[in-house]
């Protein structure tokens, strides 16, 4: 079978086109090129295309705008290669190596669907009078700088701070981290000179940590530095500049990642705010069954407008091991809230997970096919297996299992009888 495109190339020459194709269509990622905005329009209209990459040479200022219009309803982002291109959602110079617009596109499009799902989640809200609003709140961007004072590395920082940038200069890497975990940031900006090695060190250290997981991070370095751009890529570096290329355009590129991050955490906020609404489960947090029904219908119809999959997960307490003798003094009903609580931190902001009834929860994934919902479910599964409850005095703690299953939506299907084939789906996790 043929893979699916899934990112778009909008280029009329193959320079800069050709090797990210090359490239992105082994990391898992299908491109589909078009040479024209007419049939970049086409493609995006007819394909299920989750991102695009254009050449800034092609088109006219007009052009991202008419590629987001033909996607409709599904928010699509867009990538500019090579110079300004108005709506874009994030310019990268060339060369980008695969690597790279492969992590890009990967943050861009979860941060679309966030959106989306925020949308969404606003109108569910609304029927049942309550707000949920998202603090639009623009302070300074707030940039750490790492790295010994180099005067070029100075230029770029000045230039930071003529844009109005909050910037914050660490010399160490034991400075950075100790800044890194008082204050918060929207971009990090690493000085390579001399001591690279120690730079990408930084990089994924920030990248291990759950709490920095997105922060988005800038190596500065020479042209001529001798690097494998794959491995700095993978390593959680963001996007690579160099001296050689004017200062302002650099600024640019970090002020735009650095709005990137904010606009994203924005809209997790308010989704997280969400979770302590008062139509929410009282002792989990999580949506009730009613509210999920409404929810999920919403979602289904959203998944048919915007071309976008959509999956549902089913976690049943397994009446197996210890459970059983647990449930007969009440401890299996004590441990649900601190379930629930497991469950509503293991999942990303933009899905939705519920409480259907005293033993059973429901997960819906936006933008998510039938594997990743099974990785999702037997991640969680697992976790809360490993997870030991009290059960009373001088008794052995008890652990959890799951019974879980899975559905995704097929074309035109409603959302009860999705649900209701995840349930039917319902299995023994594998071990």
């Amino acid at each position: 079978m043929q893979p699916r495109a899934r990112v778009l190339l909008l280029a009329a020459e193959d320079d800069l086109a050709g090797p990210l194709a090359d490239g992105l269509d082994p990391l898992g990622w299908g491109t589909v090129t078009a040479r024209t905005v007419e049939t970049g329009e086409r493609a995006v209209a007819d394909l299920e295309i989750e991102a695009v990459i254009v050449d800034a040479r092609v088109g006219d200022p007009q052009t991202v705008g008419r590629l987001k219009g033909a996607a409709g309803a599904r928010r699509l982002p867009v990538l500019a290669l090579g110079g300004p291109a108005p709506a874009a959602d994030l310019l990268m110079a060339p060369p980008v190596q695969p690597a790279q617009a492969a992590l890009r596109r990967g943050q861009l499009g979860r941060a679309a669907v966030t959106g989306e799902e925020l949308e969404l989640r606003r109108q569910t809200f609304e029927e049942r009078g309550q707000q949920l609003a998202i603090d639009t709140a623009r302070g300074p961007s707030r940039v750490l700088a790492v790295g010994e004072p180099d005067p070029r590395f100075l230029a770029l920082s000045n230039v930071l701070e003529q844009r109005q940038v909050e910037l914050t200069a660490a010399l160490t890497p034991y400075t950075a981290f100790d800044y890194l975990h008082e204050r918060e940031f929207d971009a990090v900006l690493l000085w390579g000179g001399e001591k690279r090695a120690e730079a990408l060190s930084i990089a994924s250290g920030i990248k291990r940590n759950t709490r920095l997981y997105h922060l988005p991070v800038v190596l500065y370095v020479r042209s001529d530095a001798e690097m494998n751009l794959s491995e700095v890529f993978n390593r959680g570096v963001a996007d690579i500049a160099s001296p050689d290329a004017p200062v302002e355009e650099t600024a640019d590129r970090v002020l735009a990642l650095s709005d990137a991050f904010r606009r994203h955490n924005q809209v997790r906020e308010a989704l997280e705010k969400a979770r302590h609404s008062g139509l929410m489960d009282p002792t989990t947090g999580l949506f009730t069954r009613e509210l999920f029904a409404a929810h999920l219908a919403r979602l289904s119809h959203a998944s048919s407008v915007r071309a976008r999959p959509l999956s549902v997960c089913v976690l049943r307490v397994a009446d197996r091991g210890a459970v059983a003798e647990a449930r007969k003094g009440g401890w299996v009903d004590r441990a649900m809230p601190q379930i629930g609580a497991m469950i509503s931190r293991l999942v990303r902001a933009e899905d939705t997970a519920a409480r259907l009834s005293p033993e059973t929860f429901a997960l819906a994934l936006p933008a998510t096919r039938l594997g990743q919902a099974r990785l999702v479910s037997e991640r969680i599964a697992a976790v809360i297996g490993c997870t030991a409850f009290h059960a009373g005095e001088d008794k052995t703690p008890f652990v959890v299992e799951f019974d879980i299953g899975e559905a995704e939506r097929m074309p035109t299907e409603s959302p009860v009888s999705l649900l209701e084939r995840a349930a039917l789906n319902a299995r023994t996790p594998t071990a």
